[in-house]
């Protein structure tokens, strides 16, 4: 397993090596939501570029880190991550599903954000992906996103953790509409409401007073008059059992994991955290394709996340190394005996 805070701008040098054949399309970075860091480390993209040649079967899993340089803010970034700009929260499911002046505050800010939110666009790191599965090294990629940006940069064997903002259900019937469809009739409902934003969230909505959004209208299904919800999952509700159960068989059939853009301390749902889908490739570590040399970067500030997966790596039997360097990130490096 190979985990990176930020894999696009690795991407771009790694375009020049083992990929050099398949063209990705030049695209000049967002960097509003970018925290400072330093430039790639020559020696860091020859040690990724040796992880990812030599995995068969990739199993990649992305979160939010990842879609920043398409111009969406991440959580935890230092200095621009919506935690670090704002003391704002995400909506929780319990209190979208309870309470009506939630829901109109919730569809007000994303009825605002979403004319910005759905232009944005692939980055590079988005295109690498898609070009490994079109040249089939990267067997199935998971996201934590909900922006699509993976589905429009063409990938195709993909899962959507934890869903996606450019679709609606209805909570009684489970009828499915698009969101650009939700957004005509947000318009027509409300003809004449206007309010301006301010700031902007990693799930599209923006920040809004409460007397900005006390007039907005929301409709209800068109089928059963239930209340419709974005096809996401909300911080407190979980993952079907069912999504679960796919991705974990997409991971028992790979030879590698790569982790990019998650921090691996926070989810949505509290039962099936990046962390825990990188703790089940460690129990995999004793299954015979899963032998690839292993490189996983984190926090140094996550000790524990750090203590968890040092027992778990030296009881499914490989050795250890610690390289430390300047900056916030330890390379911490496990390979097959």
């Amino acid at each position: 397993m190979f985990s990176a805070r930020k894999l696009s701008g690795v991407c771009r040098a790694i375009r020049v090596h083992h990929f050099r054949s398949h063209s990705v399309s030049r695209i000049s970075p967002n960097l509003a939501f970018v925290p400072a860091c330093l430039p790639p480390d020559p020696v860091e993209v020859e040690e990724l570029q040796r992880f990812v040649s030599n995995s068969k079967r990739l199993f990649v899993m992305t979160g939010a880190g990842i879609s920043t340089e398409s111009g969406i803010p991440d959580y935890r970034s230092e200095g621009v991550g919506l935690y670090a700009r704002t003391d704002r929260r995400p909506i929780q499911h319990a209190e979208f599903v309870r309470s009506a002046s939630a829901r109109q505050r919730y569809w007000a800010r994303n009825f605002v954000g979403w004319p910005q939110f759905s232009s944005h666009q692939p980055n590079t790191a988005h295109l690498v992906l898609r070009d490994w599965e079109k040249l089939g090294k990267l067997h199935w990629l998971v996201t934590q996103n909900v922006d699509a940006l993976h589905t429009k940069a063409g990938s195709q064997r993909m899962t959507e953790l934890h869903g996606c903002t450019h679709r609606v259900f209805c909570l009684a019937c489970g009828d499915q509409i698009l969101r650009s469809e939700l957004q005509e009739h947000f318009e027509a409902l409300n003809p004449t409401w206007k309010a301006e934003a301010f700031g902007v969230a990693p799930d599209g909505d923006v920040f809004l007073t409460d007397e900005q959004v006390r007039n907005f209208q929301v409709p209800a299904c068109s089928k059963c008059g239930g209340i419709l919800k974005p096809d996401v999952t909300f911080f407190g509700d979980t993952v079907s059992r069912e999504k679960v159960n796919f991705v974990h068989q997409r991971l028992a059939e790979s030879d590698s994991m790569l982790v990019a853009g998650s921090s691996m301390q926070v989810s949505r749902s509290s039962s099936h955290t990046a962390f825990l889908f990188v703790l089940l490739c460690l129990q995999q570590s004793l299954v015979p394709q899963f032998r690839t040399a292993i490189c996983l970067w984190i926090k140094t500030a996550s000790s524990e996340l750090l203590c968890i997966l040092f027992l778990l790596w030296l009881e499914s039997g490989f050795t250890v190394g610690l390289v430390g360097f300047p900056g916030t990130l330890l390379p911490v490096y496990f390979m097959p005996l």
